[in-house]
């Protein structure tokens, strides 16, 4: 005994208040407590990991010159730090340098220990010069020619004409690659159209008719008039590479080696060390409109993600106007006419089970569906002068959105039957005594009432196919597609178009880029940008969800 209370007691005592502390409910509250703490930290993680390593790839970073005791020098930003066994098994703390001028290093990373060390500093003259190819270039400026004559000799001289002579240099570069990418494109369909033309009246009315004849000649003529077209671009883009060849940086290399880069090849020039705290930022804001408004550069490690960024709410957008009609009718049928029996318990339960297939096989799905049924049936019906080359019968932005859409499915259908059911049975019967039909009925009461749970399906749909993968590899997201599947090249909308996808981009960054440690910090730069657009897409939706739910709110009586 202890305190004087039998042993059995104590332990009746406390069986009773473990079973009271069980009757009221206390563990399960901290265990579901637990578990919502839990994913939200989760979540929170996740955002903060995205944050951080997203927000700081693009901030300036100090250039480092070292100086190795094996007699090398280095010099270029340092990307990570880590601590490492070392051949003899002692740890040996080591730095990840970004050294760049691939053409000279033929490396764009070196990895240096403390130990190999033997000086170092940050010259306030060295330059980061970010290039349309080859990466980086980490330099000393010597020179700066301009119009074929010098007009400076040091980094401060250079600082201060380069803002004067660079933008006229990259103007004239622009308008070479809109002459070769837009103006030669627009000879090349003009071209291409008139033979097409010609194509379909052979395949029409044979090639002894007269119809064929007509726009065989048309064509020539068109073939004569974008030959001098040709030309008269060609000579353009000449004499604007012939002028910006007279603008040109001589810069030498930490190890003394000297390089010649011509301004037209330099996006941007950055005195990493000798910026001030508003120059800085100004570079990084100049980095983060360069990344969500221009095109891909450098096997998309750097440059900008627009056609990509494009791509994703286009298709989302598209994918939501296919599968929310869809999946609204399947639903009505469902739930308002369809008698309950065995055959819809088969339904129901095929739906769900749709939902846990793995999204690949919708991607199979869509390649063998859509692309090679539905898409060669188009080509051979309204395309066949292009045929062998297909039109619709390949992989493009339309079929990944209805690839996307079927996939998506279930989610709209399930949401929408249980806001369908929470619809009130007073006010079907309310309106049926009214004197309203069926489809009065459901147009009337029971699908504005319903508008909220069937948003709330298509936020669900949308944030789900908007970060998927794996079908779109089959079904239409490439790699680079300069050209966008909406322009102002008339129809104005190309649906057959392949694009590019945010989630695609990621992967490939992640695992098919040529330079992964210059890409590794752009994977969460992209997530980020990826997870920011879902956000916005979702509270667009939500938004109009819930206008929806206070109008509808007010008319109940």
């Amino acid at each position: 005994m202890s305190h004087g209370v039998p042993r059995r007691d104590r332990l009746r005592t406390r069986r009773s208040a473990v079973e009271a502390l069980r009757a009221r409910g206390e563990p399960a509250l901290w265990l579901t407590g637990g578990a919502l703490l839990l994913a939200l930290g989760m979540i929170v993680g996740l955002i903060a990991l995205l944050m951080v390593g997203g927000l700081s790839t693009l901030w300036p970073r100090p250039v480092v010159r070292i100086r190795c005791q094996d007699g090398r020098v280095l010099m270029g930003e340092i990307a990570r730090r880590e601590t490492a066994r070392g051949p003899d098994g002692r740890l040996v703390r080591r730095r990840l340098v970004r050294i760049g001028n691939f053409e000279l290093t033929h490396e764009h990373f070196a990895w240096v220990a403390d130990h190999e060390v033997a000086a170092e500093d940050c010259p306030p003259e060295a330059m980061v010069l970010e290039r349309v190819a080859w990466g980086r270039f980490y330099g000393l400026p010597r020179a700066l020619v301009a119009g074929g004559r010098i007009i400076a000799t040091n980094a401060a001289e250079i600082r201060a004409a380069w803002p004067s002579i660079h933008p006229e240099v990259v103007a004239r570069r622009r308008r070479r690659e809109r002459i070769e990418t837009v103006e030669i494109g627009e000879v090349n369909r003009r071209l291409e159209a008139a033979r097409l033309r010609a194509r379909t009246a052979e395949l029409v009315a044979g090639r002894d008719s007269e119809r064929y004849a007509i726009a065989r000649r048309e064509a020539e003529q068109v073939e004569q008039r974008t030959a001098e077209e040709f030309a008269r671009l060609r000579a353009e883009i000449e004499s604007l590479n012939a002028h910006n060849a007279q603008f040109h940086l001589d810069v030498v290399t930490a190890d003394g080696r000297e390089a010649r880069l011509m301004l037209a090849d330099i996006v941007r020039m950055v005195p990493a060390n000798a910026l001030s705290r508003a120059e800085r930022w100004a570079v990084y804001g100049s980095r983060w409109w360069e990344f969500i408004s221009d095109v891909p550069r450098e096997a998309n490690s750097e440059g900008g993600v627009f056609p990509a960024m494009f791509g994703t709410v286009v298709m989302t957008l598209l994918m939501s106007l296919a599968v929310v009609p869809i999946g609204v009718m399947a639903a009505l049928y469902l739930r308002e006419y369809a008698k309950p029996g065995p055959w819809v318990s088969v339904v129901r339960v095929s739906i769900n089970n749709l939902a846990g297939v793995p999204s690949i096989v919708f991607g199979v799905f869509g390649l063998g569906f859509f692309c090679y049924m539905v898409g060669a049936t188009i080509d051979e019906l309204l395309f066949a002068a292009r045929l062998p080359n297909p039109t619709f019968g390949k992989g493009g932005i339309l079929w990944a959105s209805l690839t996307l859409a079927v996939m998506t499915l279930p989610v709209v259908i399930v949401a929408t039957e249980e806001a369908l059911a929470a619809v009130p049975n007073s006010m079907r019967e309310g309106s049926f005594a009214c004197g309203a039909g069926k489809w009065q009925t459901l147009r009337r009461i029971v699908l504005p009432r319903a508008l909220p749970g069937i948003l709330t399906g298509m936020i669900l749909a949308m944030a789900r196919g908007a970060g998927e993968v794996a079908p779109l590899m089959l079904v239409g997201a490439v790699k680079l597609a300069p050209e966008l599947p909406v322009d102002r090249v008339p129809p104005f909308i190309h649906p057959e178009r392949s694009f590019m996808h945010l989630g695609f981009h990621i992967y490939d960054l992640g695992f098919q880029s040529q330079n992964s440690e210059a890409a590794k910090p752009m994977v969460f730069t992209t997530a980020l940008l990826l997870v920011t657009i879902i956000v916005l897409l979702n509270l667009l939706a939500i938004a109009i969800r819930n206008h929806l739910r206070r109008k509808h709110r007010s008319d109940v009586f």
